[in-house]
């Protein structure tokens, strides 16, 4: 069975038009990369756990709060390049990123050094338009932001 991760895309109106939520994941390796290591705030979960709450749960680990509150609409599961099956909500909500903060994890840095050290999860979370966040987001991941776009489409009729 692959591995299961849940996410939550927040999204909301602002300068750029239609703006989403991004993190930028923590840590030495990632440091100096940029576009296309974005991430939409997600993360693994267990067999037992509904896929929303692990994805409100992973949102509050990375952002340090509470993920918005709203109608939650399913965007549906990706087989990610890396086989890792991503299940992703959108929810509309202004999230105000002024005290951002992230858990952290410990890694062996440099490697081979027997040094442990801590980094956060999350190192940046950003309000982003539509067009910049096709360019930032995980090549595997911009199907929820096309999701999304379609979903925000006025209906024709």
């Amino acid at each position: 069975m692959p591995v299961r991760s849940a996410g939550l895309l927040v999204h909301r109106t602002g300068e750029q038009g239609l703006e989403v939520l991004l993190v930028h994941p923590g840590g030495p390796f990632w440091a100096r990369k940029d576009a296309g290591v974005w991430s939409i705030p997600k993360g693994e979960y267990l067999e037992d756990e509904e896929p929303l709450a692990a994805a409100r749960r992973e949102f509050a680990e990375e952002v340090g709060q509470p993920a918005p509150a709203g109608d939650v609409v399913d965007l549906g599961a990706l087989r990610q390049p890396s086989g890792k099956v991503v299940q992703a909500y959108a929810v509309e909500g202004d999230v105000d990123l002024t005290d951002f903060r992230s858990n952290t994890f410990e890694l062996e840095w440099p490697r081979g050094s027997g040094r442990v050290q801590h980094f956060p999860e999350v190192d940046r979370a950003a309000w982003v338009g539509v067009e910049r966040a096709r360019e930032l987001l995980l090549r595997g991941q911009v199907p929820f932001l096309d999701a999304l776009v379609e979903r925000m489409r006025p209906d024709p009729t």
